[in-house]
């Protein structure tokens, strides 16, 4: 369950921690089974997202959205063109909504960054927001 739900967007391991600790798992397992599970859609989603949106294009009222996606990397991009690999680490390992390896993947895409380089960068990010997040998790589940 915790696997499956950090291959989720949007939750990803934030919300996958969470709850692999509340269903029982030691904060480790419930970190590392996360951290492996968000990781495994990065390689579809850095080889195959533009063919995706190419072909969600053609379909007149999801056009518009592709284009706000793209429009919305971009964005979120400046500091990862900025400072590149850096970058693209920090904008993964910070455990907030709209980052993370999902949001990483578009953007190293939508930058043109190659695989040798964003996938390091992305799984180096995710191990940075497991630990952030397993910590926090772990400090939240003590007080009570």
């Amino acid at each position: 369950m915790t696997f499956v739900m950090a291959m989720v967007p949007v939750v990803e391991l934030r919300g996958a921690i969470p709850l692999g600790v509340a269903a029982g798992l030691l904060p480790a397992v419930a970190a590392v089974t996360a951290m492996l599970g968000n990781l495994v859609p990065v390689p579809f989603i850095l080889l195959l997202i533009r063919r995706v949106f190419q072909a969600l294009r053609q379909i007149s009222w999801l056009g518009p959205k592709i284009d706000a996606l793209e429009k919305r990397a971009h964005l979120k991009g400046r500091t990862v063109k900025k400072y590149r690999t850096l970058g693209l680490v920090l904008l993964v390992a910070i455990p907030l909504p709209g980052t993370g390896a999902w949001t990483g993947a578009l953007v190293a895409d939508v930058l043109d960054i190659r695989m040798k380089t964003a996938l390091p960068a992305i799984t180096v990010g995710v191990i940075i927001a497991g630990c952030i997040t397993t910590a926090v998790t772990c400090g939240v589940v003590s007080l009570f």
